[in-house]
């Protein structure tokens, strides 16, 4: 089996339960945050959102220097925007994994910041850490959204706010 077949169900998993989370941003609160040093609820959930184009990076590009600006940040102003980066995102991402071959996958990457390596490694376990570093902030951004009374729809089963319903 290639390393894309493998790796593309657990992607599709997780990039519907990310978008079952962006979908219940609330766009007024965008400018909330936790703490001073945490960021914005809206930073939040853009990252979030634009992660999979990282990995879509990671598949068509030999490494990236974080100073040669060659990405702009991903700042949506509404939901629908923030939805439909992602879904261009995830879906970009997921044509690259599957047009990807096992040799290619195979290949080192790196992330360079000043030309200091902090992220490298064979792309098909950068894919796969990158995945993880998506759930992660996603994990993050729930936690915002609880802070602030949003109803939270399940993720790996129902959440809290879901689990009336098995009374």
């Amino acid at each position: 089996m290639k390393v894309s077949e493998l790796l593309l169900p657990h992607y599709d998993q997780e990039m519907k339960n990310t978008r079952r989370i962006l979908e219940v941003v609330p766009e007024d609160k965008f400018g909330w945050k936790p703490h001073d040093k945490s960021m914005t609820l809206g930073r939040l959930a853009a990252h979030v959102g634009d992660l999979p184009r990282f990995l879509t990076t990671i598949i068509q590009t030999e490494g990236m220097e974080l100073t040669a600006g060659q990405q702009k940040p991903f700042s949506p102003v509404t939901r629908a925007e923030l939805l439909a980066g992602f879904e261009d995102r995830a879906s970009e991402a997921h044509d690259a994994i599957a047009r990807s071959s096992d040799e290619h996958l195979a290949k080192r990457w790196s992330l360079t910041f000043k030309g200091q390596e902090v992220f490298a490694g064979v792309r098909n376990g950068l894919l796969q850490t990158t995945i993880c570093h998506q759930v992660h902030h996603r994990a993050q951004l729930t936690v915002y959204l609880r802070l602030n009374d949003v109803i939270l729809p399940g993720v790996y089963g129902p959440s809290a706010d879901e689990m009336g319903q098995f009374k």
